[in-house]
Order: C-alpha cells, then structure tokens, then sequence
C-alpha cells in the first residue's frame, strides 16, 4: 500500500513537471513568435523586405489552439497566424523570414518560393506530379489567403470531407486520407472580417450541414482604423450570431467566449470544444475576445492615429504575453529570473535565424552580381568602352542590398551600351532570364504527369448501329458510369441531388448511389465552390455546380483567388482539382442565357476552361480533367439537352484533349473559330454559303484555357487566307482574346488577305424571348452578311 502511495506521489510530480516545462516552452515559444514580429517590422522598414503584417498581439490564442490540431486536422486561416505554424512545427522562424524577404529559392520558403507576403503558411500535399501525399499522419496547413475571409469558404470543403469519410462506405478504404472522419477543420479570421458575406454564408453552410469546423475569431476591436461598433451588429460577432446556436434537436453551431490573455482559461475551453467537434461534427465558433495589437495593423501606418491614449495604455498592460509571464509567476511555475533568461536567449535565437535567413536569400544574389560585371567587363575591352561600361558596373557593384531586378537591368544596359548581337553577356542574360522564370513564373498548371496536358486523347467509338439519346440521357448515363467506377468522385449544387438537376443530368442517381456522394445544397454560390475546393484539397474528386453560367460570378472570387492560383502560389505543394459544372449560352433573357466568358478567361488562368458544343464532347472533357489533378470549369451547352446524339461505347474512356481545336467542317474559302452553341448557329449559315459557292472551314476551339497549343487555326488560315472569330460574349471579350491568340500569338495577320472579323453579342445583355435572342447575339443572317462582304474585298 506504501509502495503504491509513492509511486502515486512520484508520477504527480514527474505529471507536474511535466506540465511546468509545457508552460515554459509554450511561453518560450510565445516570445519567438513576437520577437520575430518586432525584427520583422524593422527589417521592412530598413528596406530589406518589402511589405510585413504580423500576429504580435495573438501568440497566446493561437498556442493554446495548436495544442489541440492533430495530425490529419487542417488548417485554413490568414496572415496573422504565425504562431500557429511555429507552434505546430509546420513552419520555421527561419522559413518566416525567408517568406519576408521574398526569398523565391523553395528550400528556403517552401510555403510559396517567396511568391506571398509574409506568414502565408502552406504545407505540403501533393507531389510533383500532383499525386496526394498521406494526410492522416501530417499537421495540414492550406496556403494562406490575403482577401479579406477569403480563407472561409474552403473550410466548408475540409470540414465536409470528414463528415463525408465517416458517413459514406465507399470512403472508409482511403485510410490514407481520413482517420474515420475524425479530422478537424481550423479556420481563424479577424474579427472585422467577419463583417463580410464569405463568413456568414461559411457559418451557415456549416450550421446547416453539420460538419467539424472549427472557427477562431481574432477580435483586436478594429478594422484597421474602424471600429467594431462599425462592423458588427451588436459590436460582438459571437452576440449577433446567438440564433445560430444548436439547442437539443436543431442543427446550428456552439459559440464559445475566451480571452486573449487567459491562457489556462483557453486551453481547457478548446480542449474541450474541439474533442465535442471531433466525435460530434457539430461546427463551433471560439470568440477570442480582449486581443491586442502591439505594433498595430501592418508596416504602412501607425496605430497610434486612430486608437486614444487609453486604449493604447490597456492594450500594454492586456498584452497576452505580459499576462501569461504574470500568471507563470503568480502561480509559482517559474520565477521572474527564469523567464527573463528565457526572453534574452530568445532575442539571440531570433537574431541568428533572421541573419541566417538573409544570407541564404542574399548568397545567389551576390554570385549573379559577379557573373554580370565579370561579363560586362569582358565586353568593355571588345568594344573599347572600360570607362563607360565601369560606371555602369559600379553601380551595381557598390549597391549593398542589389536584387535580381538590379542585376538583369545592369546586365540589358551594359549589352546595350556594348552593341554586340553575339558576347558572353547576352549568353548570361538569356540564362538569367531561363533562370528567373522558372523562380517567378513557373508552377500556374501542373508540371508533372498530373498535367491535363498529358492524359493521352482516347476518341469516342461507336457501334455500327450507335444508340441516340438526348444530351441530357448522354450525361446521364455517363455520370452513372463515373459513379459506379470511381468513389472518390462526388457532386452536389442546387437541385443536384434530389431531382437530379434542373436538366435531369442526374436524374435517378442520389437513389443509386447515395445522399453522400450525390446531395444538394442551399442557394449559395460561393461556398458551394468553397466545399469543392476543401473537398478537392483532401484527395476527393468533387464535381460543384452553379446552376447557370451567370451565377457564376457569386462563386467566382474562390475560383480566381484560391483554386486558380493554388498550384502557383505554392510551387506545385498544393491543388484542388475540383471540377465545375454549369450550363449557359443560348436561352432565355438576361439571366439564364450568359456567354461571359472573356470575365471567365482573364480571371481563371490557372484553370481549364472548357466550352463543349455537346453532351458526348462534355463527357469527354470530364474524362480527361477525372485523369488529371487540376481544376476546370466545364460549361454546357443550355439550349442541348434535348438535341439528339450518338452515344459512344467508350463513354467513360474517351477523352477530349486541352488545347487542341478540332476542324468539324473543312472548306477553303474562309476560316470560322468559335466554340458551344454558336457553332450550330454557323453551321446553318455555311450550309446556305456553300450553295453560293464560299467555302467555309468551321473550327471548334474546344478549350477557351488553354487556345489551340498547337496551332491548328493558324494552319487553316494559311489555306484560307481569311478568318472571323464569332462568339456570344460582349465585343472585346472572348472573340477579342481569340483574335488576340491567333492574330497576335500565332502570326496569323501574316496570311491575311483581308481584314480579320469578329461576330460577337451585343454590348448589353440578352432581352428575353426568342427574338431577344436573334437580335442580342450572333444570328444566320449577320453571320451570312459578314461573310459575304469579306468574299467581296
């Protein structure tokens, strides 16, 4: 009995200590973090970074937060979380301050290769060929986003993910992707940014559907200068959103208050909250009230302007580093004399990693500076120009912080100044520029063998007595064909699920396969295209719809800021190759009838923007994007569904390949490009002209992203000698960026023999009806008339 009593004793004591030295490093690590906060304000405002925004003010929050992410969780938040990935291990001190000073070397920011702003955090997900890492035995962190709650609609993707691995038996075999659903979802935004529309719309998404996110709310009291009684009703996000809280048999969310500076008091509320996350999926927001903000909002102005003396004197004393020193002390973990070894070693940890930083950002600058003057000198004596080109050279050689920007503009002077075609400086200046595009401009698709690029073109058979079915029955029968072959595959939208969509794509198939692969959402565009991301970015194979085309634009900011610049903006470590559904061109009025597609183009690089001109070719598209790991948008045709078409035997083998044109009628008089509905549109007017002996050669872009990689429209210009580009888009947008590719890109005004055209839509939007349509967009008549008189020139 004695023997049980000491050891009873002596495993309190070693759990005492234990709990004493986590205290220690969880301080230890708070005082990094804000050290590395204050030398990243003077390095910016030295000029050795560019721009810095930090999480001073937020240390203690966020590691009480980490303590409780577990491997297999994932992360989504913004540029104030610093601690967060210090304190899971994700991100170094040393990575903080390559990212800081735009260090594009990957070794050194593998977060992003020096292409975001500092604290943007990303770990690793995909290989180089875009195949999916195991993500249930690493801490997962999503790249960073600098839009205000622009990190919000994802989190809905992330978190669903887990519901839909617990919920769904064709899951639970990818135990490299999900431990039974137990991951947790961690996404933290500002306080005022919870004033925008991405954060209700997250919350209620995630109320409704019942899936484990986790949402911290930084609540500093400001947006920037403007104050929260300004952005919230109420003044407190966690007040306005008491209609949302689950009571017993409703869905909703659990709402939790914390203080910044209370660091026990944080660690037992989030230990608990996210345990009941985890085993329940019931979402919650964690209100962290009462932060500060030490050097105010960023390095481009001064807090001091717009808070009052008083604000800025109990912001000193509520700092939650302060406070957590005075709580170690009250409690008599540590004394004061411990600690403030602990503060000094930090400074010099610190210190030492920010200069490690430097001189690793700085070394392969200081090799190029050599190169370029070693070659400009070498000219100089060519050409019998020392002194000239020496006070160039001198420049560059006397400038102690010179960037890559220095070097290449050195290096073009002295070349100009020398006037030779052919010398070792133009052979250096070409290789700088190989050099630097691959550091600055690389990684916008995938480069590796998960490009979409590369899936192998597999063309559509057919039996000799083919069925005909509707477009619609086509995709019909196609996506039960997908279904029943990939499990990884899942779809949702409005009406999706239920009904089948409004065009019966999926007539029958939640019956067949499911409310977990196949289900529909609420009417919000924009988190709808937020779960398909997160649910793409954990190893799924998500198939979004927005209803129409013209709703697009609810769900475009995630498009154009998350997914289409995922894979740039962390040199290859992440994707989210979510496909998107939609349907428009041809049809009814203003809002079901949209060709926007020039707003599509210009704000979607770094996706694949696919415009069938039928059902059979949009199965094809689907294909081919299923084989890949990359994003795409596929748009259908509206006015096709009920058009008759041959079913291919090979449906869920064929594959439409990016980027290549295909000629649907040869001629020789004339070259028509266009893409979707207005195809049949040209059809019908070439069949009128061939009788009038003008040959038309109609060609199908097939892919608006990427145009006709290798060059077909330029091969059939060379045989006619004339081209028009037609499309339903305002003038200036999708015809003028086909003209652009193939006039400009391609030479084609080399082979002209008269002017070039373009056949667009009106400049304002369709007026509803059938005539609305003839007189708003491309008609037989027009596209005849046109034709005709570039015949006669």
């Amino acid at each position: 009995m004695e023997s049980t009593t000491n050891d009873s004793i002596q495993l309190q004591e070693l759990s005492f200590e234990n709990f004493k030295q986590e205290v220690l490093q969880d301080y230890r690590m708070a005082c990094i973090s804000r050290e590395a906060s204050l030398l990243g304000r003077k390095e910016v405002l030295t000029g050795k970074a560019k721009f810095g925004i930090f999480g001073d003010g937020k240390e203690i929050p966020q590691i009480a937060m980490a303590k409780f992410f577990r491997k297999g969780d994932f992360y989504s938040g913004y540029y104030r979380d610093q601690t967060f990935a210090f304190a899971t291990g994700v991100a170094t001190i040393k990575e903080f301050f390559a990212q800081l000073y735009a260090d594009p070397d990957i070794a050194n920011d593998p977060h992003s290769a020096g292409r975001q702003m500092n604290s943007h955090f990303a770990s690793e997900f995909v290989d180089k060929d875009g195949n999916v890492l195991d993500l249930v035995n690493r801490k997962n962190l999503t790249s960073g986003m600098a839009p205000t709650a622009a990190q919000m609609p994802r989190s809905v993707g992330l978190a669903l993910a887990s519901k839909l691995f617990r919920q769904s038996e064709v899951l639970q075999e990818y135990t490299d992707l999900s431990q039974n659903g137990s991951e947790v979802c961690f996404a933290t935004i500002g306080d005022a940014s919870t004033s925008e529309g991405h954060f209700w719309e997250t919350i209620n998404a995630a109320a409704v559907q019942q899936i484990p996110l986790a949402v911290f709310v930084w609540d500093d009291g400001y947006g920037i200068s403007v104050p929260k009684k300004y952005q919230t009703t109420k003044g407190s996000v966690s007040e306005a959103l008491k209609g949302f809280q689950k009571k017993e048999g409703t869905n909703g969310i659990e709402i939790y208050k914390v203080k910044a500076w209370d660091y026990a008091g944080m660690c037992e509320v989030f230990e608990a909250g996210i345990e009941k996350i985890r085993q329940t999926h019931t979402p919650a927001l964690f209100h962290v009230e009462e932060v500060t903000q030490p050097q105010g909002h960023s390095t481009s102005g001064s807090h001091e302007r717009y808070k009052t003396t008083e604000r800025l004197q109990w912001e000193r004393e509520w700092d939650c580093n302060k406070k957590m020193k005075e709580w170690i002390i009250e409690n008599n973990l540590w004394d004061e004399n411990d600690l403030n070894e602990v503060e000094r070693e930090v400074k010099n940890f610190v210190r030492s990693e920010k200069n490690a930083a430097w001189a690793e950002y700085e070394q392969p600058i200081k090799v190029q500076v050599q190169e370029v003057i070693a070659a400009l000198r070498d000219v100089a004596t060519i050409v019998n120009k020392a002194d000239e080109m020496e006070e160039v050279v001198q420049v560059l050689a006397t400038n102690r912080e010179p960037s890559r920007r220095d070097i290449m503009s050195t290096l073009f002077k002295g070349i100009t100044m020398s006037g030779l075609k052919q010398s070792a400086a133009n052979t250096l200046y070409t290789r700088l520029q190989s050099v630097n595009k691959a550091l600055y401009n690389s990684h916008l698709y995938n480069e590796g063998a998960g490009s979409a690029m590369l899936v192998t073109e597999v063309k559509a058979e057919y039996s000799e007595e083919p069925v005909v079915l509707n477009g619609y029955e086509v995709l019909n029968r196609y996506f039960d064909y997908l279904f029943e072959q990939n499990p990884k595959v899942v779809a949702f939208g409005e009406d999706l699920g239920f009904i089948g969509d409004v065009n019966q794509g999926f007539a029958g198939l939640q019956l067949k396969y499911g409310e977990n692969r196949i289900f529909d959402t609420g009417i919000r565009e924009l988190t709808i295209m937020g779960q398909g991301i997160g649910l793409a970015m954990r190893g799924l194979k998500p198939i979004a719809e927005i209803q129409y085309l013209d709703y697009l634009v609810y769900g475009l900011q995630p498009l154009t800021d998350d997914v289409a610049t995922l894979q740039f903006r962390t040199a290859g470590r992440q994707s989210a190759p979510l496909i998107i559904r939609s349907r428009g061109h041809r049809l009814e009025g203003i809002w079901h009838s949209g060709s926007p597609m020039g707003m599509i183009v210009n704000s979607l690089r770094g996706m694949y923007v696919c415009v069938p001109r039928n059902m059979v070719q949009a199965a094809g598209m689907y294909n081919t994007l299923l084989a890949s790991n990359e994003p795409g948008l596929v748009i259908e045709c509206l006015n096709g569904y009920r058009l008759k078409e041959k079913l291919p035997v090979n449906l869920l083998d064929f594959t439409v390949p990016m980027g290549v044109p295909e000629v649907i009628r040869e001629g020789t008089d004339i070259t028509i490009v266009s893409y979707g509905s207005t195809l049949r549109i040209i059809a019908e007017a070439a069949q009128t002209l061939e009788a009038m002996n003008i040959s038309c050669e109609i060609i199908d872009v097939q892919t608006l992203l990427p145009f006709d990689v290798n060059h077909v429209i330029l091969e059939s210009l060379k045989k006619t000698n004339r081209i028009v580009f037609i499309d339903e888009d305002v003038p200036g947008g999708a015809a003028g960026y086909m003209f652009n590719k193939v006039m400009e890109e391609q030479g084609g005004y080399r082979y002209l023999d008269v002017a070039p055209r373009t056949i667009t839509g009106k400049a304002h939007r369709p007026s509803y009806g059938s005539d609305g349509d003839y007189f708003s967009k491309p008609n037989v008549e027009e596209i005849m008339t046109v034709l005709q008189e570039m015949m006669a020139e």
